[in-house]
């Protein structure tokens, strides 16, 4: 059965562009469309379609207040598009608070190199997400009611952590140590990444032992809002990264968008590098590349994980870690926005440990003896 899908923007150009791109892929159809978020919420309520397109900016009922009365009255997945500008960014991240599982630039131009590259990705996309419908019982719950106003000018409560399906209603497991000893704990993410890193993030305490790095698949206007959000919810400190950067215990460092970050140096006093990088890499920032050179100046030392993403970025720079004598772990599959990340760093037999993504910050401090 096509996946339907329903498209809203206030811009009838916008409308049959997004449309004829869904519609050429037999497996998808666009049932309507809408030109608000008031009217984006009746049309959910009387169609129930599978997948949402929905624009931010837009008259009588902007696109986050629309996405909170939907995931309240009929949860369904999201796609939002935005604008790749600083309030752009901070409207897309409340839009994902508020319950959407993704986003896109509306300049396709932006995300891909040609027209062909574009298509496909938004259609990847939508598909991706219509497949994550039983994660949106618990985002619906968690997330803030509808009729609370909408503030782009503060970070948002965090969301309870993403529930697991019905179920799983096994007692979970009890975590051990395994008595390794570390200096670096690095994590990778792409689709569902900025609630998954909340959710990990805002239960670590602030006398965290060891510096973090963050590599998260975002636009370069994006980072930098994301990682004021993160700094002002977590009790460690979170900043965007910045060249020359040393790394200290407490702090996590987000990969700026659109450049690769790197590792120089010794445990103790390794400094971070940010660099262009080559432009034949699929992905700026690139969690292979971050993890290939924490292997080479960590060793065994380092904490890796991978969570929810598209693709298999950070295979093979986990494959390197492990092979120093790393740890590796990955986000299971039913907690995740999009298994593809993690299922990549699983079936390569590099993860010793598939988590929930709710457990993930116990097993951290559990692992370090916290």
């Amino acid at each position: 059965m096509a996946v339907k899908v329903l498209v809203v923007d206030d811009s009838s150009f916008f409308r049959r562009r997004v449309s004829e791109i869904i519609n050429q892929d037999p497996s998808m159809t666009v049932i309507d469309t809408a030109q608000n978020g008031r009217e984006a919420v009746d049309k959910v309520i009387a169609l129930h379609p599978d997948v949402i397109t929905m624009d931010v900016e837009m008259p009588v009922l902007d696109g986050i207040s629309a996405v909170r009365e939907i995931m309240a009255k009929c949860p369904t997945p999201i796609l939002m598009f935005s604008s790749l500008t600083h309030e752009g960014a901070k409207a897309t991240l409340d839009a994902l608070e508020a319950g959407a599982l993704d986003f896109l630039p509306k300049k396709f131009e932006d995300i891909a190199r040609d027209k062909e590259e574009a298509v496909s990705l938004l259609q990847q996309r939508v598909k991706e997400i219509s497949r994550k419908r039983f994660l949106l019982g618990s985002r619906a719950r968690a997330a803030t009611p509808a009729s609370e106003p909408v503030s782009s000018a503060r970070p948002m409560t965090p969301r309870a952590p993403v529930e697991r399906p019905a179920a799983a209603t096994a007692p979970a497991p009890v975590f051990k140590r395994s008595g390794k000893s570390y200096q670096l704990v690095a994590i990778g993410t792409s689709t569902g990444g900025p609630v998954a890193l909340q959710t990990v993030l805002t239960q670590l305490p602030a006398d965290f032992p060891h510096p973090i790095l963050l590599i998260q698949h975002m636009p370069a206007t994006f980072t930098a809002a994301f990682a004021a959000r993160l700094d002002g919810l977590c009790k460690i400190g979170v900043k965007e990264a910045a060249d020359g950067d040393v790394l200290r215990p407490g702090q996590a460092y987000l990969a700026p968008g659109g450049r690769q970050m790197l590792l120089e140096g010794r445990p103790g006093s390794a400094r971070i590098r940010i660099i262009d990088g080559n432009d034949k890499v699929n992905y700026k920032p690139c969690v292979d590349i971050t993890f290939a050179s924490a292997a080479k100046a960590y060793a065994d030392k380092v904490l890796a994980i991978v969570l929810t993403g598209m693709g298999a970025d950070g295979r093979d720079g986990a494959r390197l870690l492990k092979e120093q004598g790393s740890t590796i772990w990955a986000q299971d599959e039913a907690s995740c926005v999009v298994y593809g990340m993690p299922q990549a760093v699983a079936k390569a037999g590099i993860a010793s440990e598939s988590l929930p993504l709710d457990r993930v910050a116990q097993r951290i401090l559990v692992e370090l003896g916290r």
